[in-house]
């Protein structure tokens, strides 16, 4: 089978498509052919060594598929089942081993490209706004990168729980699209901190900032005392030691930085998440935006388009 592989950590210059044998699941492992693979920042930062990982190996951690053979033990899971993960490394091949309690039914109605687009990043808003602060309505939230695949997700969802969202975007374009995803307002990167504490009254009830380095500061500075940023992500690289008083002096604010794994650990909740994120885009409300396809041997270009900020939405491979 092909797959892309990482040597040495780097730029996107570092991934190689490799042929190597078809792997055989083990005992509670599922074998799955895989028809959409889902694009993430996580991957660039496994790339560029951010996420220290054993070398060689596979990229990327997000796909779907058809069930080609299971491993001893392995129950409710059958060979031509439509299934899609999150969270397991090596999905940048053709064919993936996955545990089988790791993998989630694709409902009726869902092809695999929509089930690759959303399943990670539909997740990751799910414990955001369900989990890590509970957006309630009347609630104030800026949405940093809201024209990425996270943020198409996130002012949707923000806006059907009753919130007031404030999205921010590099460019008028991808403003517009946080605008048609329901943001209430779009604003640039440069002075946001000021324009969302004059037009919120004051400052919000959170942050949900997966941009990191160049929005940090300015991300405590649009709170409102007693406020609450979440870091997700760090898509302008990592954010800088941080004395603790400077939470103090700017409100008694809280900071968070969650991951998806520690929100998808049981077994129950990652069927919780993943079943009302799948409701979510069966019932319409919840759309996804697909914005670029490559093929498998083209990862290097997925990765440089999405680490210029060339793309919209979601980003996928196609074996």
């Amino acid at each position: 089978m092909k797959a892309i592989r990482v040597h040495q950590v780097g730029g996107p210059e570092v991934l190689r498509l490799e042929e190597l044998p078809l792997p055989e699941p083990g005992p509670g492992e599922v074998l799955v052919r895989l028809q959409a693979i889902g694009v993430n920042y996580i991957d660039t930062y496994k790339r560029r060594g951010l996420y220290p990982m054993p070398l060689p190996f596979t990229l990327g951690e997000e796909g779907a598929g058809v069930v080609e053979k299971v491993g001893e033990g392995v129950v409710g899971v059958r060979p031509g089942d439509r299934v899609a993960f999150a969270n397991v490394q090596g999905a940048y091949a053709e064919y993936q081993v996955v545990p089988a309690e790791r993998l989630v039914p694709i409902p009726e109605g869902l092809d695999f490209k929509l089930a690759a687009a959303v399943l990670l990043q539909g997740m990751t808003v799910h414990y955001l706004l369900e989990s890590t602060y509970p957006v309630a309505p009347g609630d104030q939230v800026l949405v940093h990168a809201g024209a990425g695949g996270v943020g198409q997700l996130l002012i949707p969802w923000a806006k059907r729980k009753g919130a007031t969202v404030y999205a921010t975007a590099s460019t008028p374009e991808k403003r517009r699209l946080c605008l048609e995803a329901g943001a209430d307002y779009a604003l640039p990167y440069e002075g946001f901190a000021q324009a969302v504490k004059a037009l919120s009254g004051g400052g919000v009830d959170v942050v949900y900032d997966g941009v990191g380095k160049d929005t940090f500061e300015g991300s405590l500075d649009a709170l409102r005392p007693r406020g609450m940023l979440v870091l997700f992500g760090q898509s302008s690289g990592p954010v800088p030691p941080l004395d603790p008083q400077v939470l103090n002096r700017k409100g008694s604010l809280f900071l968070t930085r969650p991951t998806l794994h520690h929100h998808t650990a049981s077994r129950k909740e990652l069927l919780w998440r993943a079943g009302e994120v799948f409701r979510a885009v069966r019932e319409g409300w919840l759309r996804v935006l697909i914005g670029a396809e490559f093929p498998l041997e083209g990862a290097r270009e997925a990765h440089e388009a999405l680490e210029g900020r060339k793309t919209v939405g979601k980003v996928l491979l196609i074996p």
